[in-house]
């Protein structure tokens, strides 16, 4: 018979055992976890690997998707990221309240992960921010007719170097999808600019600055010699009279953009060699993403988006429950996506698949902010029903199919959109101040209140 210690200590090296082997088990669960999450990706990206989803850094120039006709240069970006906050030049405002109140950054900021933080994005006629953009609302000081609005969600300029034809409906940039489009690109509108010959993100910008009345020529930026020696060092390359200009600015502030990656979040750390970086969680939701969810049929390569057009039925707009929406015409063209633009009936109600970075800093989601949370739209997708009934069956993605997640599954995929596609750090691409001296992102009272300026 076994002595009572001798049982002890049989009792507690088996104990000890047994710990250390459900240690190592959940160890080694950890580690496949790991390996399945690589062999996933390499599938994604028809074997490029975990590489092909690395975001450059932000001063890798060369490696960061370009314009060939707008190089990127540090001198270019810095007028870029001065020129893409200046609220001085908002020196065409529909009404004179407006003077100097509003700039790119008023629907692009970086604490709203470069979205509007808004339903929908407020230039010219906008009062107020709030801590990140919430509180922007219209000036009661101005008509509805005179407020700079458009009719469907701001889009992010997060990531948009990866993008040959920007806005929802791609109706920006001369190359890419839209070679076969001159047809459309109509005098007297934005989309004229596409005559240019530039790329989306030019275009855009090129555009935007007419669009939302933001004034650059040589009878105003002379005015501030600090932006006459940057002109002067980012288009050394153009005679001393070519380089100040609506157009030249317009490339600074794209170079800018195309800068705007974020690369510090947890799943780039991840990729970058940093088991530690996600989560449980965060590691199940992503294998989730590239497997059984099939999110990545749209949202794939660096910013986890793509160049294609897809139908979804989400609401517009003018459907929300969101407070007031300025200008919501039921009948614009804005909702009928890349068909609105193209004219094409196979076109109809198919909109632009999105970047998914810093999704959670402006919590409205879809092309008509019908959604407030990410783990809304991946229920949405799962069940796969249309909430829209002007988008007829037939132009719905082959892709709208559901999936058949669980609670489980669909909380880990939410998790890791929200989370580890998270960069924490976009302050980074902000300056300290503006040569103007003005407050920016807006610099009306009520916005210099939140912000601090006063």
């Amino acid at each position: 018979m076994f002595s009572s210690n001798r049982l002890l200590l049989l009792f507690v090296f088996g104990t000890f055992f047994l710990t250390a082997c459900q240690r190592d088990n959940n160890n080694w669960e950890l580690d496949q976890l790991d390996t399945r999450l690589e062999e996933a990706l390499e599938t994604a990206s028809n074997g490029k690997g975990l590489s092909y989803y690395i975001l450059p850094e932000s001063d890798d120039y060369q490696a960061i998707p370009q314009d060939p006709n707008n190089p990127i240069s540090k001198d270019k970006v810095k007028l870029g990221r001065l020129l893409f906050h200046e609220t001085g030049i908002a020196i065409n405002p529909k009404n004179p309240n407006g003077e100097g109140t509003y700039s790119c950054a008023s629907c692009h900021h970086a604490q709203g992960g470069f979205q509007a933080c808004l339903p929908q994005g407020i230039g010219d006629g906008g009062k107020g921010f709030g801590m990140t953009g919430e509180l922007r609302a219209k000036d009661s000081a101005y008509a509805a007719e005179d407020v700079d609005v458009q009719p469907i969600r701001t889009p992010s300029a997060l990531n948009i170097a990866y993008q040959k034809n920007v806005l929802w409906n791609g109706q920006f940039g001369a190359t890419g999808l839209n070679r076969s489009t001159e047809s459309e690109w109509t005098s007297g509108t934005p989309k004229e600019t596409n005559h240019l010959g530039f790329e989306g993100t030019e275009t855009q910008a090129i555009a935007g600055l007419k669009v939302h009345r933001l004034v650059v020529d040589s009878g105003f930026i002379p005015n501030n010699g600090h932006y006459v020696a940057l002109f002067d060092r980012a288009f050394d390359y153009l005679e001393p009279q070519e380089r100040i200009s609506q157009t030249n600015a317009g490339l600074a502030i794209a170079a800018y953009e195309r800068t705007l990656l974020a690369n510090k979040a947890p799943f780039q750390e991840w990729l970058k060699g940093d088991n530690k970086a996600m989560s449980e969680s965060e590691k199940l939701g992503a294998l989730l993403f590239f497997t059984k969810g099939q999110c990545n049929n749209c949202h794939n390569g660096p910013a986890l988006s793509s160049m294609e057009f897809h139908a979804l039925g989400m609401n517009d707009l003018h459907d929300g429950s969101y407070g007031e929406i300025v200008r919501a015409d039921p009948e614009d063209g804005a909702h009928l996506g890349r068909g609105g633009f193209t004219g094409r009936d196979a076109d109809m109600y198919k909109f632009k698949v999105p970047q998914l970075y810093n999704l959670k800093n402006s919590p409205f989601y879809g092309h008509g902010a019908s959604f407030r949370s990410v783990e809304e739209v991946v229920k949405y997708k799962n069940e796969a029903v249309a909430e829209n009934p002007d988008v007829p069956a037939s132009q719905l993605s082959k892709h709208f199919q559901p999936l058949l997640l669980s609670d489980t599954e669909m909380e880990h995929i939410s998790n890791f959109i929200e989370n580890a596609l998270n960069d924490p750090d976009l302050e980074r691409y902000v300056p300290t101040s503006v040569p103007s001296g003005n407050c920016f992102p807006n610099n009306d009272g009520a916005s210099k209140d939140d912000l601090g300026c006063s």
